[in-house]
C-alpha cells in the first residue's frame, strides 16, 4: 500500500477545509473536513515520529489554520490559505518525511 507523505495530508487539510467552507457556504463544515485531516496526519506523526513531534506538529496545523484569518486580511483568503499551508506541510516534511 502507498503511503501519501504526511506533509501533502495536512496541506491538503487547510485548503481542503476553506474550499469546502467557501464552497457550502457553512465554516462547520469545513472545520470537519480540517479535522479529519488533521487527525490522520496527527495519526501518522505519531506513528512514524512519536508524541512530543505528533504534539508539536498538531499545534502547529492548529495555529496555521488561527494564524491564516488574520493574515487573510492582509494578503487576502487563497495566498493566506497556501501560505499556511505551506508552512505546515514543509514543516511536517521537513520533521517527519524525509526520514526513512
Amino acid at each position: 500500500m502507498v503511503r501519501v507523505p504526511t506533509a501533502a495530508v495536512a496541506a491538503t487539510g487547510l485548503v481542503a477545509g476553506y474550499v469546502v467552507a467557501r464552497w457550502s457556504k457553512k465554516r462547520p463544515l469545513g472545520g470537519v473536513v480540517l479535522a479529519a485531516a488533521g487527525a490522520v496526519a496527527a495519526r501518522e506523526w505519531q506513528r512514524k515520529a512519536g508524541n512530543a513531534t505528533a504534539t508539536a506538529l498538531s499545534g502547529m496545523y492548529v495555529a496555521a489554520f488561527a494564524g491564516s484569518h488574520p493574515l487573510a486580511k492582509k494578503v487576502g483568503a487563497w495566498p493566506s490559505v497556501f501560505a499556511v499551508a505551506g508552512g505546515v506541510a514543509a514543516a511536517s516534511w521537513a520533521v517527519v518525511d524525509r526520514r526513512k
